[in-house]
């Protein structure tokens, strides 16, 4: 039983069967007693914090269990129940009892029980005590600290986005676990192309790897499908660029959709004042009017762009108007260029064989498409070195969907001309090819991955040569990623 003067405890359980203390309990805890009933949770004090609390739990009865808390300008006055929750303050109202004046410490020990008083029930009031903390952490902010604090007396104080990013940081100053594992929570769930590199660098900060890892992935998935598309691109930074460029997950519409999107950003990075997204026009004008010597990579190796560019697959890039992009840029070296011309020239002589690409995973030319779940059928075109395939979806039913690859002709009804512009049709009959989809699809924060092991598979033009495997899948997940990996490997 809880008597007069134990108005409050710190349970070992989440609910207390003793109605008459569980009343008093939220009382000395400013909490509503049919809340509680029904959220008896919040009543729950962290083991690790009850071990540190140890024996000031029997030692403060609630009348003096108020500790003010000094920070950021502010004063905060905390219920012992609540402060214990936070390694933080716990360590500092130990480290301040430890500290305190003789006076303060015998009125300590008046407060211990002691059987030979009757009187012991009739003790002074003790002197609050106050603890100061001191955060140089800039993305701690009051409102946010504030929000933090009040998350040590319910759970149920909602988070958005904007704000989310400060509790993080209030919460990691505490040490508040839970509160900082929900933040987390959000974020995952939370991330956009304005908001994944601020939390990308949180999580490094505060050394959160499942908060960076879900960061990384959700990038290798989004940089040119989303986060190319929008200004948000100047701010992530160069770290994460290369993770994500050196996946072997990274989904792109193409190589040169991808060289577009890094030209873009280094743009954004040599014009850090720009706040409206550039036209591709703009872009492609400030690299071509660069000095011709040297070239723009060699003009800024300090700031290490060339490391960046290593990790593209250039000679994925074959269409004549996307080399001629290149030629006129005068972004890449000589040397560069010249390595890419040289094996298109010996692919096309060798009719299409790959002697540059041995390396499925990570020299295959990479393709791919977005696959909504409105959509019955889909296909995109794509042709190299005068051999033309479609890459197909299909959705079987509202949670299943097939995937495949086939060999077209050029002269099929329906296909695109600005496919084979300026390019070269190839008269051999049939093309070994060496591939491999995948899809991904992301469903309640977690990622959905499905794909075909490598095959090597003669196309031809008729069926069922004409069509590689088909990838089928279950999944619940919009839009689908389906990414296309293959080369040419020698007949």
């Amino acid at each position: 039983m809880a008597g007069a003067t134990n108005r409050w405890r710190l349970p070992s359980e989440p609910f207390s069967r003793d109605l008459l203390a569980l009343s008093q309990m939220c009382k000395a805890m400013c909490l509503d007693v049919d809340d509680t009933l029904q959220a008896p949770d919040r009543l729950y004090i962290p083991k690790t914090q009850k071990k540190r609390s140890g024996t000031l739990k029997k030692a403060v009865p609630s009348g003096d269990g108020v500790v003010t808390l000094e920070c950021l300008g502010f004063q905060w006055e905390l219920h012992l129940p609540q402060l214990f929750q936070s390694e933080t303050l716990t360590k500092l109202y130990v480290s301040a009892l430890s500290e305190a004046p003789a006076s303060r410490m015998r009125d300590l020990e008046r407060l211990l029980p002691d059987k030979r008083s009757e009187a012991a029930r009739e003790r002074p009031p003790m002197k609050r005590l106050t603890i100061s903390l001191r955060i140089n952490d800039p993305l701690v902010t009051k409102i946010a600290f504030a929000t933090a604090l009040k998350n040590l007396y319910t759970s149920q104080v909602d988070l958005s986005l904007d704000e989310v990013l400060g509790v993080l940081a209030s919460a990691h100053a505490l040490q508040f676990s839970n509160l900082f594992q929900r933040c987390v929570a959000i974020m995952v769930h939370g991330l956009s192309p304005s908001t994944v590199a601020n939390f990308y660098m949180a999580g490094c900060k505060y050394k959160e790897e499942p908060l960076s890892a879900a960061c990384e992935k959700w990038m290798e998935m989004n940089l040119v499908a989303e986060v190319g598309r929008q200004i948000h691109l100047q701010k992530i930074p160069k770290e994460l660029l290369l993770k994500v460029l050196r996946s072997p997950s990274l989904f792109v519409f193409s190589e040169f959709h991808l060289l577009k999107t890094l030209l873009l950003w280094v743009y954004l990075q040599v014009n850090p004042r720009l706040l409206t997204f550039p036209t591709h026009e703009a872009v492609m004008a400030f690299f071509s009017s660069s000095p011709k010597k040297p070239c723009f990579l060699d003009q800024d190796m300090e700031c290490g762009f060339a490391e960046i560019f290593l990790c593209l697959r250039l000679h994925g890039i074959t269409r004549g108007q996307d080399l001629d992009v290149l030629r006129h840029l005068n972004f890449f070296p000589e040397s560069w260029l010249i390595r890419v011309t040289a094996n298109h020239y010996h692919a096309m002589e060798s009719g299409g064989d790959m002697a540059f690409a041995k390396d499925l995973t990570n020299q295959a030319v990479r393709f791919g498409l977005l696959f909504y779940k409105e959509y019955t059928t889909y296909s995109e075109m794509i042709a190299i070195y005068g051999f033309f395939f479609a890459m197909r979806g299909v959705r079987n039913n509202s949670t299943s969907y097939s995937f495949y690859m086939q060999r077209i002709r050029p002269a099929d009804v329906g296909f695109p001309s600005e496919v084979c512009e300026h390019g070269l049709v190839s008269l051999r009959p049939e093309r070994l090819v060496k591939y491999e989809i995948r899809a991904q699809a992301l469903v309640d924060g977690r990622w959905q991955e499905f794909g075909t092991k490598p095959v090597v598979q003669k196309f031809r033009f008729v069926r069922p040569n004409c069509r590689s495997q088909v990838l089928q899948i279950q999944t619940a997940g919009s839009p689908i990623y389906v990414s296309f990996s293959f080369i040419f490997p020698a007949s």
